[in-house]
């Protein structure tokens, strides 16, 4: 079996990235994924911005594995297509505005009347009904509804800020996969097709919850007293820039204070203990004592200090030095691709590793615009005279 989806159709008419991401972890794992998108620019993201080739980045990073059909869907002849392909579908994604399928002739009802057994996924910016759904919307909106950006907070400079990537629409992405993947589990068990609905605002403050949401866990009361981890993340000053360590157990915390030269503090009962050291009056002086001492010394040095104590820590890289990690080098976390019209590119290759149906993020490339219309309608039974005449009239782009 080449990927755990081997054999599962997968239809994606969505846009942007929530639901382009979301399929092409589909067709990483295996799926046969037919990317539907409009006749005129095709998704959004193709968009020249860093284009090379026909190819946009963004568009790359989120449909690689599929195939692409240009069809204008307001035509009754488009739509005609598009319900031929999904005939025999096991999974539609969309991520219109709640209604827009609808109108379109492609809402989970009809489609569910043409094919009895499909995971109908709908990815929505605040869900189907409510006083926003109507609403346009944004990774950022999202951002700033769940959380993320309340606590973008450093305390030396308090202006909040954005995540700088697209948090919201990756963890609805990842959300919609692993719900699809779900559902077709439970048809498989007899449960039959049923409809998905993932609301990017719910999805966002579901990842952001565990940990984002600790001082406000626990309701009715009085207030549980402790520190949130977004209160105490931050970067290390040092001799000469900065790095990331984190010390959460009694035996890390000894580490630091060894790494730092000043084990007499193990002595201190302000520092030495957990007690003493979650006080509110000794944890601000600690921390204090600390970016002192890190101060003074050079990053690579107290990286191997910290280390040698076992103490988790860390450089802060550049964009550019990701490429020469030593554990992404091994791990080969980082693969090369040659498209035949943008040329090499590089991508993340899926995270998860399968040991007897491994993913294959090379099997298809970046489809350009239309790239497969006529490989697809061909499969269905279109003749090239019939080709050439829909492409003509505008209903294809290929």
């Amino acid at each position: 079996m080449a990927g755990a989806l081997e054999g599962i159709k997968v239809v994606d008419v969505s846009a942007v990235v929530s639901g382009p991401l979301c399929a092409m972890m589909l067709a990483d794992q295996g799926a046969d994924v037919v990317k539907i998108e409009p006749t005129q620019i095709g998704d959004i993201l193709r968009m020249p911005l860093i284009e090379r080739g026909g190819l946009t980045a963004l568009f790359a990073n989120c449909n690689r594995g599929k195939r692409s059909l240009a069809l204008d869907l307001s035509r009754d002849e488009g739509l005609k297509i598009a319900l031929e392909v999904i005939r025999d579908a096991d999974v539609f994604i969309q991520n219109w505005r709640p209604g827009a399928a609808e109108r379109l002739g492609l809402g989970e009802l009809a489609l569910r009347e043409l094919n009895p057994g499909l995971v109908y996924c709908s990815i929505s910016g605040y869900g189907p009904t409510g006083p926003y759904s109507q609403r346009r919307v944004y990774d950022p909106i999202i951002q700033g509804l769940s959380g993320h950006t309340g606590v973008q907070l450093n305390p030396e400079f308090p202006m909040r800020d954005l995540v700088r990537n697209i948090v919201s629409d990756k963890s609805s992405a990842y959300t919609a996969a692993q719900a699809i993947t779900a559902a077709l589990f439970a048809r498989e068990r007899g449960a039959g097709g049923q409809h998905v609905e993932v609301p990017m605002l719910d999805a966002s403050l579901a990842f952001f919850w565990c940990d984002g949401m600790m001082k406000h866990t626990f309701t009715g009361g009085e207030e549980v007293p402790g520190r949130a981890l977004y209160e105490i993340y931050r970067l290390t000053e040092t001799a000469d820039g900065h790095m990331i360590y984190f010390a959460a157990s009694p035996d890390e915390f000894e580490g630091v204070f060894r790494a730092l030269g000043h084990a007499e503090w193990l002595e201190d009962p302000r520092f030495g203990t957990v007690e003493g050291r979650v006080d509110p009056d000794n944890f601000g002086l600690l921390g204090e004592m600390l970016a002192n001492e890190f101060r003074k010394i050079p990053t690579k040095e107290l990286m191997q200090k910290l280390q040698d104590e076992d103490v988790p820590a860390g450089p802060v890289l550049s964009l550019e030095e990701i490429f020469e990690d030593e554990q992404i080098v091994h791990n080969e976390s980082i693969l090369e691709f040659e498209h035949e019209t943008a040329g090499t590119y590089v991508q993340a290759r899926p995270a998860a590793r399968f040991d007897k149906t491994p993913q294959d993020p090379r099997r298809l490339q970046p489809p350009l615009h239309g790239e497969h219309s006529e490989e697809i309608l061909g499969e269905l039974g279109y003749g090239a005279e019939e080709l050439a005449r829909l492409k003509k009239e505008g209903v294809i782009h290929a």
